[in-house]
C-alpha cells in the first residue's frame, strides 16, 4: 500500500528540540509512566491489526539499531537527529508536522546516515539511553485519551520529562545535566577559539596604535633609512601616513619620556627626529621649524604646526561711523550670508561661515558699512583705547583697517596721522579712509624712524611693526621657507628703531594719553619680548602697563637662557591653535617723563636731568616769552636779524617741548658749546697777539 494522497501534500516537518518536548509534556499534564504505558498499548493494538501499513512499518523498522542482546528493535523516524513529535486533535484535524514515510530502497540507502544520527543523539542524551520504538505510518488515524502523543523509549526513562510532582527549575537542571556531556566540548572549543581571536585582534591593535603603553620604536639605527627601517630612494615622495604616525609616537614619548623612551636614547635625539619629520611633513625649513618648536611643549608645538595648515575664519569689522552691527548682520543675512558674532570680547566683529555673494562687492561693502579684517587686528586698537579729541599717530597704517578702527572709536573727532613709508600702499590706505568715512585722518608718507623730527607731541601712538609673519603662516605659506637667520637679525633691528621713535613721538604730559602700543603678527621672541626689553633699557621714562585685553597668554619672562623684565607678563600672546586667530603679540607702554635731548636724532644717551627738575617743569604748548613785557607787546616793526635769532631759538625750544624733549637740557648743551667756542676763540686771539 503506497503513500496516501493526503501524505503527498504534506511537506517536511520543522526541526524540533528538547525544549519543545518539555513544553508539550507540560501542556498534556501526563506523567512519564502514563506516557510509557499508553505508548506500549498503542503499539500492541497496531500489531494485531495486520494491515499493509503495519507490515511496511515493520520492514522500515528492520534497519533499527540493535540493543545489547543483539535483537533488532524498531526505530522511530528522526528529523535533524531528534525523534518526531506529532500533535493529534480529537476532531481528526491535520497534524502540524509529520515526516514523509520512506520506501525500502530509501531506508536501505539511508541506514548509515541514521546510524550516525542515532549515535550523535545518544551522545547528547548521555550515551546510556536505549533504542526508541518507532511510530506506525497510520499514526494519524489512531486515537488516544490525550490531544498530544509523545515518542518514548522502551527501557529508558527520559530525564527531561516533567511530572506533576517535579518543580520547573529541577527539571531544567536535569535537562542541562543530560545534555552537558555532548554540548560542553563544543561550547568550550568555541569559547576558546573566540578568546584566541579576540586576543590576537587586541594585540594587533596595540601594535598599530601603541595603546598598551609599550615603548614605540621610533629612532632607527645608522644603517636603516628614515622610513621605518626600510631602505627607500631619496628621490621618491615620503610616506605621509608613516610620517604622521611617527610624529604622534614621538610627541607621546616626549610627553612621558621616562616611561616610554628607549634605552640608550636621549631626549635630544627624539627632538631632532621630530623636527626633521615636521620639516618633511609640513614643508618648513630646518631653521624656522626649530625656532617655532622651541616656543612650546612638544604636544602644543604639534598643535601649532597643525593649526597653521588650516585657514582662519573670515571676519568682518562693522564700521560704526555708518551703521550698527545688528543692522549690518540683518542686511547680510538677507543676501544669503551665514554669520555670527566673533565673540564676547568684540562688539563690532562678525564671523562669516559661508556666503552666496562675494563679500568684497556687496552694496554694504561699497557703502563702507564694513571692512574685511582679521580678528587679531582688532586687538592692538582695543589695547590703545583712543579717546575723543586726541592726537593719535599710526606709524604703519596701510591698508587702513586699524586707522579706520581708531577713527570709529574717536567718532571722527580729534586728529589721526596715518603714516606709511610705501607710496603704493598709501594709495590703498587713502581709498579705505574715504570709503569708510573717516574725516579726521591725515595721510603721511615719511620714514617712521624720522617721524619725531617731523612731528611730535601725540597723545597715543600705535606701532604695528613690519615683521616676519610667523603668526600668519596660514595666509602666507611662503613664510615656511623664505625666512632665514638674516631676516631675524634685520627685522628686530628695524623694530627697535621704530619703537624708540614711537616713544619719542608721545607727549608724556598728555592729560588723557601718553600711551604707546607695540604689536606684531609674529610669535618669535626675537621680534617681541627682546624688542620690548631693549626699549625698556634704552628709554627709562617708559614702563609696561596692562593691555586691557580679556584673553591671551602672558609674554615670556625667560626664554632659552635669557631673562626679561618681570613686567613682561603684562604683554599678551595669541596663537592659532589656542584662540583660532592669527598669531599676534601686543604690548602697551606708558610714558612717564620727557625723552633725552639727543633721543630724537637716534642717540641713546640720557641728559642726566634729575627727577626734581622734571617734576618742577610746567610744560605747555605755548611759545616761551622772555619776559612779561615782551608777551604784552604786539608791535610790528623793522627787520632785525639778531632779534630774529632770538625768536628762532625760542621757537626751537617750544618745538622740543611739544615733542616731549626737555628744552633746558638742549639749552644747556648749546651753552656748553658756546663756552667751548668762546674759549677756543680767546685762545686763538691770545696766540695772534703774541705773534704780533
Amino acid at each position: 500500500m503506497g503513500v496516501g494522497r493526503r501524505m503527498k501534500k504534506q511537506g517536511p516537518p520543522e526541526p524540533l528540540d528538547e525544549a519543545h518536548f518539555t513544553n508539550l509534556k507540560r501542556k498534556a499534564g501526563m506523567s512519564v509512566a502514563e506516557s510509557r504505558a499508553e505508548s506500549q498499548q498503542y503499539v500492541k493494538k497496531r500489531r494485531t491489526n495486520g494491515d499493509g501499513e503495519g507490515k511496511k512499518n515493520k520492514k522500515n523498522s528492520s534497519s533499527g539499531v540493535k540493543d545489547k542482546k543483539g535483537k533488532g528493535e524498531k526505530k522511530a523516524p528522526f528529523t535533524n537527529g531528534l525523534p518526531v513529535v506529532v500533535k493529534k486533535s480529537k476532531s481528526n484535524k491535520k497534524p502540524e508536522a509529520v515526516p514523509l514515510p520512506m520506501s525500502d530502497e530509501e531506508m536501505d540507502a539511508d541506514s548509515d546516515t541514521n546510524d550516525l544520527m542515532n549515535d550523535e543523539f545518544d551522545d547528547l542524551s548521555g550515551g546510556d539511553s536505549e533504542e526508541v520504538e518507532g511510530l506506525k505510518d497510520d499514526f494519524l488515524d489512531s486515537g488516544g485519551e490525550s490531544d498530544e502523543v509523545y515518542d518514548s523509549e522502551d527501557d529508558h526513562h527520559p530525564k527531561a520529562m516533567f511530572s506533576e510532582d517535579e518543580d520547573e527549575s529541577d527539571a531544567e537542571e536535569k535537562l542541562t545535566a543530560a545534555n552537558i556531556a555532548g554540548l560542553s566540548r563544543k561550547l568550550d572549543d568555541q569559547m576558546a577559539k573566540e578568546a584566541e581571536d579576540a586576543e590576537a585582534e587586541l594585540q594587533e591593535a596595540a601594535l598599530q596604535t601603541n595603546i598598551a603603553g609599550d615603548r614605540p620604536h621610533i629612532l632607527d639605527s645608522d644603517d636603516e633609512s628614515d622610513a621605518g627601517g626600510v631602505k627607500t630612494n631619496a628621490l621618491l615622495a615620503p610616506d605621509l601616513q608613516l610620517l604622521r604616525t611617527r610624529i604622534n609616537d614621538t610627541v607621546r614619548v616626549l610627553d612621558d619620556f621616562s616611561n616610554l623612551s628607549e634605552e640608550g636614547r636621549s631626549r635630544a635625539e627624539y627632538t631632532a627626529q621630530l623636527i626633521k619629520d615636521i620639516c618633511t611633513y609640513y614643508g618648513y625649513s630646518q631653521y624656522l621649524a626649530e625656532k617655532l618648536f622651541n616656543l612650546f611643549p612638544p604636544k602644543e608645538a604639534f598643535a601649532f604646526f597643525e593649526a597653521n595648515e588650516t585657514a582662519r575664519p573670515v571676519v568682518i569689522r562693522t564700521n560704526t561711523l555708518r551703521t550698527h552691527r545688528r543692522d549690518l548682520a540683518t542686511a547680510l543675512i538677507n543676501r544669503g550670508v551665514t554669520l555670527e558674532p566673533v565673540g564676547k570680547w568684540s562688539k563690532i566683529g562678525l564671523q562669516v561661515f559661508e556666503s552666496a555673494v562675494p563679500l568684497g562687492a556687496t552694496p554694504e561693502y561699497l557703502a563702507g558699512h564694513y571692512i574685511l579684517q582679521a580678528a587679531s587686528s582688532f586687538l592692538p586698537v582695543m589695547a590703545l583705547a583712543p579717546q575723543e579729541n586726541e592726537r593719535v599717530l599710526d606709524m604703519a597704517a596701510a591698508p587702513g583697517g586699524k586707522t579706520t578702527h581708531i577713527a570709529a572709536l574717536m567718532k571722527n573727532t580729534g586728529c589721526i596721522f596715518a603714516n606709511d613709508s610705501n607710496k603704493t600702499r598709501a594709495k590703498g590706505l587713502i581709498g579705505n579712509i574715504h570709503r569708510l568715512g573717516a574725516k579726521n585722518t591725515i595721510v603721511c608718507n615719511y620714514d617712521a624712524r624720522e617721524f619725531p623730527k617731523v612731528m611730535g607731541g601725540f597723545d597715543r601712538v600705535l606701532l604695528d611693526a613690519p615683521c616676519s609673519g610667523t603668526g600668519v603662516i596660514a595666509k602666507d605659506p611662503s613664510v615656511k621657507t623664505n625666512k632665514t637667520e638674516k631676516d631675524f637679525l634685520m627685522l628686530p633691528h628695524l623694530q627697535k628703531q621704530l619703537l624708540l621713535a614711537a616713544i619719542d613721538s608721545v607727549d608724556h604730559a598728555s592729560k588723557t594719553g601718553g600711551y604707546i602700543v607695540y604689536s606684531t603678527c609674529s610669535v618669535t621672541v626675537e621680534e617681541n619680548e627682546q624688542v620690548v626689553q631693549y626699549a625698556l633699557s634704552k628709554r627709562p621714562n617708559v614702563k609696561l602697563v596692562e593691555t586691557g585685553l580679556v584673553f591671551g597668554k602672558e609674554g615670556f619672562t625667560a626664554y632659552m637662557g635669557k631673562s626679561f623684565d618681570r613686567s613682561m607678563k603684562m604683554t599678551r600672546r595669541y596663537y592659532p591653535h589656542a584662540y583660532n586667530v592669527d598669531g599676534f603679540f601686543v604690548s602697551k607702554f606708558k610714558k612717564t617723563g620727557p625723552s633725552s635731548s639727543g633721543s630724537s636724532s637716534g642717540s641713546t644717551s640720557t641728559n642726566g636731568t634729575k627727577k626734581e627738575e622734571i617734576d618742577d617743569l610746567d610744560i605747555d604748548k605755548r611759545p616761551i616769552p622772555e619776559n612779561e613785557e615782551e608777551a604784552k607787546e604786539d608791535d610790528f616793526g623793522g627787520w632785525d636779524e639778531e632779534e630774529d635769532e632770538v625768536y628762532i631759538e625760542r621757537a626751537k625750544r617750544s618745538l622740543l617741548r611739544k615733542k616731549g624733549v626737555d628744552p633746558k637740557a638742549r639749552r644747556g648743551d648749546e651753552s656748553k658749546k658756546e663756552k667751548s667756542n668762546g674759549s677756543a676763540k680767546s685762545g686763538k686771539e691770545k696766540k695772534v697777539n703774541k705773534d704780533k
